[in-house]
């Protein structure tokens, strides 16, 4: 059989953005570090020889690029017309590419397995139609303002999924004569091929075969489709002597003080323990390696680009940053009226919730350079999650 998949991405996930406040529609935003509805045709794709998009052009060119699928087309109004004009899509190729079988999938399911897509396709060489169900498990009540009104027997009842095969001929003429008789309420194709009296097959859907629909759905979808993260934890240590005629700048804020600090950059002690602790989090070496004291391009550099970058780095190897604990370690000034401003600093440039950040502060009872002030250190731990 030639299978042919038409991937739907017209629906506005109403349900999703009044949920999450989300402006992106729900099958376009990033799930694991690529857009929802890709995930769905790289599902597809090992299974059929051709894929129809359906729904923004624009959205669907970008979602999919570099993958191997027909030029997208314009989905309808109501889900049944953007089947249709896949339908129609495909109808309008050459007689010798034209499929035998169809599939229609969600691009709000990202997570379809190859045993579900083969179970579907495996049931069409016997059934007209077949679709993946899942029997009903939970009680049913039917209720009405807050209240049950009746209990539903969940026997023989099963909750439909994607993607829902055919033979092609006989649902683009089902959907042809449903545009002709203006009827576009059947809420999935499977309703129409059954108003006809053909028989429509079910075969093993699968829990894990989520609809993105709420919120919750999104995190199970990453915990399925995501990457095993490994914690990881790095430390950092930097001193910086005092200097007349600097400013003080600690951890991105500029604190007042009769001396700043001596350095290549604006000495930011803080920032500095940072970013090592994380670079070690990560095993890229030190902050020397990436901005080296011996290059003039950082000659009086604002600090907080070093921690910018080191929160890129995490992102770009798809970590995040748990936590960072900082230790200020110096007399005089004090840290407790400034360290909340640190934290949101540092927590701004990581990209983080601030109650990722720890600043806080000791002295060294007088002892040692910092307990005779003439320079300031500042110790950090960095717990980073990565592939």
């Amino acid at each position: 059989m030639r299978v042919a998949a038409i991937l739907l991405a017209a629906g506005t996930g109403s349900r999703y953005a009044a949920a999450t406040g989300s402006t992106t529609a729900k099958q376009f935003i990033s799930l694991a570090g690529r857009p929802v509805i890709r995930h769905a045709a790289e599902a597809l794709a090992p299974h059929v020889a051709l894929i129809q998009p359906v729904g923004d052009v624009a959205s669907l060119t970008e979602a999919l690029d570099g993958m191997t699928t027909l030029l997208p087309v314009a989905g309808g109004r109501e889900r049944q017309d953007s089947v249709r004009a896949g339908l129609e899509a495909l109808a309008a190729l050459p007689e010798s590419e034209r499929p035998d079988v169809v599939l229609v999938h969600d691009g709000a399911r990202p997570y379809v397995t190859a045993s579900v897509i083969e179970g579907v396709l495996k049931a069409l060489e016997e059934h007209p139609g077949a679709i993946p169900a899942v029997p009903v498990a939970d009680t049913l009540k039917r209720g009405e303002d807050g209240v049950i009104t009746d209990t539903v027997s969940r026997k023989d009842l099963f909750r439909a999924q994607t993607p829902q095969g055919f033979r092609f001929t006989i649902l683009l003429d089902l959907h042809r004569a449903a545009e002709t008789s203006g009827d576009s309420t059947a809420t999935d194709d499977a309703l129409l091929l059954e108003s006809a009296g053909f028989s429509v097959a079910l075969t093993p859907g699968s829990e894990d075969n989520i609809k993105l629909t709420y919120e919750e759905d999104l995190v199970r979808l990453e915990r399925l489709i995501g990457p095993t993260l490994l914690p990881r934890t790095g430390f950092g240590y930097d001193v910086h002597a005092f200097e007349e005629g600097r400013p003080l700048i600690m951890c991105g804020i500029n604190i007042p003080h009769d001396r700043g600090l001596a350095g290549h950059s604006d000495a930011d002690v803080g920032i500095h323990a940072l970013c090592d602790a994380i670079y070690g989090a990560l095993a890229e070496g030190d902050i020397g390696r990436h901005f080296p004291p011996s290059q003039n391009e950082w000659k009086d550099a604002d600090s907080a680009r070093f921690l910018v970058h080191a929160g890129e780095l995490v992102r770009k190897k798809g970590g995040m940053l748990v936590n960072a604990d900082l230790t200020l370690i110096c007399e005089r000034p004090k840290i407790g009226p400034h360290a909340q401003a640190m934290r949101e600093r540092l927590a701004s440039l990581l990209q983080v919730d601030v109650d990722r950040i720890s600043v806080k502060a000791t002295t060294s009872e007088r002892l040692g350079f910092t307990g005779r002030e003439e320079g300031i250190a500042c110790t950090a731990t960095a717990t980073v999650l990565v592939p």
